[in-house]
C-alpha cells in the first residue's frame, strides 16, 4: 500500500512540476519515491550509479551543447542564410523551413519559423500557416540523432538512437505524407525570393548541422570505444567549433548565447531523468506494476498519447511508460519504441499547453479551434495507424 502511495505522488509531482521545470519535475518525483520505497543507503546507491556512469555524463553533456549550436547557427546568421537560399515551391518551403529550425531546441520556438512562412506564403491561409509551423517544425524530432528527447528516451530503452531511428523512418515518412495530405496539398506557388541563389548560402549551415551525426556514425563504426557517447561528443564539439569558426564568434558572443539557450538546464534534465530511472528500478515498482498485467497497448500507445497531451513534452511520458514497459515486458524493441515514441509525440503536437503552439496561433492571428480543425485530420489517421500497427508489435 505505502509503495502505490509513494508512486501516486511520484506521478502527480512529476506531471505538475514537469510542465515548469522538467529536471525540477525529475528530481523531486525520485526523491518522493525514494523516501516512500528506499533506504538512505539504497538512494545514495541510486545517485551514485548516475553520476558515476560514463555514458550519462556524457550523454549530458552532448544534449547540452546541441542547443548551443543551434544558437551559434541563429547568432551567426548561417540558419538564416540556409533558409532564405532554399529557393523551392512553397509546399516544400512550409515544410522546410519550420522542420530545419525546429533543430533549435528552445521553448516556443516556432516563433522563429513563422516570419520565413509568413514572408514565403503571406497569402496562405492562417490556420494552415499556423497548423503547419507546428507539424513540421516537429517532423525531424521523430528522425534527427542529436534531438535531445530521442536521444534520451532511446537511452532509456537500452537502444542504440540509429537502431531507433530505423524504425522510426516509416513514422517519419507517415508524418510528412499526412502534412502534405492535409495541410499542403492545396498550396500553389513558389516562393518569392530577393536575390540570387548562393550555393555557399545552402551548404555551409547544412554542412555544419550534419557534421555531428556523420562523425558520430563514422567513429563508432570504425573505432571500438568503450562508450558509444564517445563519438557523438565529439562530433557535436567539432560540429560547435565549426559553426564558431565560420560565424567568426568571439568569446563575448558565446556567452551571450550561452545566456539565451541555457545549455545547462537541458544537461540537468539528462541527469534527473536517469536519477529518476535509477530510483525507479530500485523502488520495487516495477515488480507491483509487472503484477497488473496491463495491456501494452494500452500503456504504449493509449496512455502515451494522454500523457503527451496532458504534460506538453516528450521526455516526461517517455520517463514514465518505458521503465514501466521494460518491467512488465521486457526489453523494448525497436518497433515498440517507435510505437510509444510517436504516440507521445502526437499527443505532443496537439496539446494547447505546448508554447509552440500558442505562439503559432498568436503570431498568425488565427484560433484555437481553427488550428485543432486543420490538425484533427492528420492526427486522427496518424493516431489510428498507429493503433493498428501496435496490434502486431506490442504483444
Amino acid at each position: 500500500m505505502l509503495t502505490w502511495i509513494g508512486f501516486s505522488l511520484t506521478l502527480i509531482s512529476l506531471l505538475y512540476l514537469s510542465r515548469r521545470s522538467l529536471a525540477l519535475g525529475m528530481a523531486v518525483a525520485a526523491l518522493i519515491l525514494a523516501l516512500f520505497t528506499l533506504s538512505p543507503n539504497q538512494t545514495a546507491s541510486a545517485l551514485l550509479t548516475t553520476f558515476t556512469d560514463p555514458s550519462v555524463l556524457l550523454l549530458a553533456f552532448v544534449v547540452g551543447l546541441i542547443p548551443m549550436i543551434g544558437g551559434a547557427l541563429e547568432e551567426s546568421g548561417e540558419m538564416d542564410r540556409l533558409v532564405t537560399n532554399m529557393h523551392i515551391g512553397k509546399r516544400p518551403f512550409l515544410a522546410l523551413s519550420p522542420a530545419l529550425l525546429g533543430m533549435l531546441p528552445m521553448p516556443g520556438g516556432a516563433l522563429l519559423s513563422a516570419p520565413l512562412i509568413e514572408r514565403g506564403a503571406a497569402e496562405t491561409p492562417a490556420a494552415v500557416k499556423a497548423a503547419a509551423n507546428v507539424w513540421f517544425r516537429h517532423a525531424l524530432y521523430l528522425v534527427y540523432p542529436l534531438g535531445p528527447a530521442l536521444i534520451a528516451s532511446a537511452k532509456m530503452a537500452s537502444l542504440d538512437v540509429y537502431r531507433a531511428i530505423l524504425f522510426l523512418i516509416p513514422v517519419f515518412l507517415l508524418d510528412v505524407l499526412l502534412g502534405y495530405v492535409f495541410l499542403l496539398r492545396r498550396v500553389n506557388g513558389r516562393v518569392a525570393r530577393a536575390g540570387a541563389f548562393s550555393f555557399l548560402g545552402l551548404s555551409v549551415p547544412l554542412a555544419v548541422i550534419l557534421t555531428a551525426p556523420a562523425l558520430d556514425i563514422l567513429i563508432n563504426s570504425v573505432l571500438h570505444l568503450p562508450y558509444h557517447e564517445i563519438g557523438t561528443a565529439i562530433g557535436v564539439t567539432v560540429s560547435f567549433l565549426a559553426v564558431v569558426a565560420i560565424g567568426r564568434l568571439n568569446r563575448v558572443d558565446c556567452v551571450a548565447i550561452a545566456r539565451k539557450m541555457r545549455p545547462w538546464k537541458f544537461s540537468m534534465i539528462i541527469l534527473a531523468m536517469f536519477v529518476f530511472l535509477n530510483v525507479f528500478k530500485a523502488s520495487g515498482v516495477p515488480e507491483t506494476l509487472a503484477a497488473l498485467d496491463l495491456s501494452p497497448i494500452i500503456l504504449c500507445v493509449v496512455i502515451g498519447f494522454l500523457l503527451g497531451l496532458i504534460t506538453g513534452r516528450i521526455q516526461t511520458p517517455a520517463s514514465i511508460i518505458i521503465p514501466i514497459y521494460i518491467s512488465t515486458y521486457g526489453m523494448m524493441s525497436g518497433a515498440a519504441f517507435a510505437v510509444t515514441f510517436f504516440s507521445i509525440f502526437l499527443g505532443y503536437i496537439i496539446t494547447p499547453i505546448h508554447p509552440c503552439i500558442s505562439v503559432s496561433l498568436e503570431y498568425f492571428g488565427t484560433s484555437l479551434p481553427s488550428f485543432l480543425r486543420r490538425m484533427a485530420g492528420p492526427i486522427t489517421v496518424a493516431a489510428l495507424i498507429t493503433l493498428g500497427v501496435a496490434f502486431f508489435v506490442l504483444r
